[in-house]
This record gives structure tokens, sequence and C-alpha cells, in this order.
């Protein structure tokens, strides 16, 4: 299992540091990141939690995935390597 985590449903008002406070109640948090819009730096809604361990990542899914949290329901689960999601804007084949 990855120790990356994929967390949404994050209100767009949650911070990089809240983000962070809010799962380190389950293990020794190494990065906590909101994604922005590039363009407007405004948050997605959405964010990653990376864990120096393994067991803490799956405490922190346990304890966290369909919770509320400032007023919206959590969704967390482990994050798929980038490319593996489809969809996307754009692309060489798309006419």
């Amino acid at each position: 299992m990855n120790k990356k985590l994929y967390v949404g449903g994050l209100s767009y008002s949650v911070t990089d540091d809240q983000l962070r406070e809010l799962f380190a109640a389950h293990g020794e948090v190494e990065s906590a990141n909101v994604v922005t819009d590039r363009y407007t730096n405004e948050s997605r809604g959405f964010g990653f939690v990376e864990f120096s361990r393994q067991e803490d990542a799956e405490k922190a899914i346990s304890a966290l995935d369909g919770q509320e949290h400032f007023g919206r329901q959590l969704k967390v689960n482990v994050s798929r390597p980038r490319g593996d999601g489809g969809g996307g804007r754009g692309g060489r084949d798309r006419w």
C-alpha cells in the first residue's frame, strides 16, 4: 500500500496546516497539501497527505473516510500515481 492518500470533499477554506493537523492525530505526517487552481489560487476541494508509515496511512483511512469535516463529507483513500485517473483535459487524440 502507498503511504500517500487522496483526500476529497475538503472545505474550500481548509489550509495545508489544517489538513496536516487533521491527519497528524493518526500518525507522523510527512506532507499535507491542498490542491489549488493555478489561475485563481483557490482550493479545488481536495488534497494529498503523505505519512511516514504505511500503518498510519491505513489508520487514517479507517478513521476519516466518510467523516464530516467543516460541513463536508471526506473521501479518503490511497492515492493513485499520476496518469492513472483517466480523463483529463486535452491530449493529442482529442479530435
